[in-house]
């Protein structure tokens, strides 16, 4: 018997079947996206890279930055962003997810790795259910016409069909606060882009072409490969790129088979506020 494979679950499935599909794995228990602790990488750049955080005006009001965690899953990140101070969003289309979420909150959420640091205040958890791609997903989101100030994308892009990467783009730009800053940690950077998906191939170009403008969709040969050749120019209102690096570690998923660390980290941010 062949290894299952999320690509075989949405083989020859359309896009309107896919968040169905994922709160049914969510359910049988199939979940190899699944890390079971937060990202190494998004705890360097709370503790190290702080230059890259968010420079937004929301600081000059006197609230908390907001964060928002796309497809967050169990939730790991939320409570990390949590503990650093943000009020934070988990979002996810399946809704036995946003269970194991609020069990994880509630059984794991004062492990020694979500405490807060020295003089800072514990933000909000905040667990929203819906689509990413509209509004009515953020009916519960405080302020929410102001945008997020932090948001972490890391295993939802590379869930998304190909014919949903310039919906995300847009999306990622409208939600994205003035000052704000976008984290892509970049993954699967290595795998052929004739693989299929999820999770489909993002070597760091697809970023870098789909961010900047936002809305524009793609040209891809027959293999996959971006066709680099037909990028138009970029948008005055697209995002621009702060940081591009390898963080020093991150997930096990991350690695190649020799142990050489793939994934990339993308700090994204306005360019009016870059």
């Amino acid at each position: 018997m062949s290894e299952r494979t999320l690509r075989g679950d949405f083989e020859n499935r359309a896009p309107s079947e896919h968040p169905s599909r994922w709160n049914d794995l969510w359910v049988e228990g199939f979940t190899p996206w699944d890390r079971g602790l937060p990202s190494p990488a998004l705890l360097e750049l709370l503790t190290e890279r702080q230059e890259l955080l968010p420079v937004s005006g929301s600081t000059n009001t006197g609230k908390k930055l907001k964060a928002l965690v796309p497809g967050c899953g169990k939730g790991y990140e939320v409570l990390l962003l949590s503990a650093f101070g943000f009020d934070a969003y988990g979002l996810d289309v399946s809704e036995k997810a946003l269970e194991f979420a609020k069990e994880y909150e509630k059984e794991m959420g004062s492990q020694e790795i979500y405490n807060t640091r020295e003089g800072v205040e514990r933000g909000k958890v905040t667990w929203l259910c819906g689509d990413f791609f509209t509004s009515d997903a953020f009916k519960d989101v405080k302020d929410f016409e102001t945008g997020f100030d932090f948001i972490y994308d890391y295993t939802f892009l590379c869930a998304l069909p190909l014919s949903l990467r310039s919906k995300w783009s847009q999306r990622q730009n409208e939600l994205l606060a003035p000052g704000g800053r976008l984290m892509c940690l970049e993954f699967p950077t290595n795998k052929p882009t004739n693989s299929g998906g999820p999770p489909w191939a993002l070597p760091p170009k697809i970023y870098q072409a789909l961010l900047p403008r936002p809305g524009v969709e793609l040209k891809y040969d027959d293999e996959g490969v971006l066709v680099e050749s037909e990028l138009g120019p970029t948008s005055p209102n697209g995002l621009t790129a702060l940081a591009h690096y390898q963080p020093k570690k991150t997930h096990k998923a991350g690695y190649d088979a020799e142990g050489k660390l793939m994934d990339f980290v993308s700090i994204w941010g306005h360019n009016d506020s870059a």
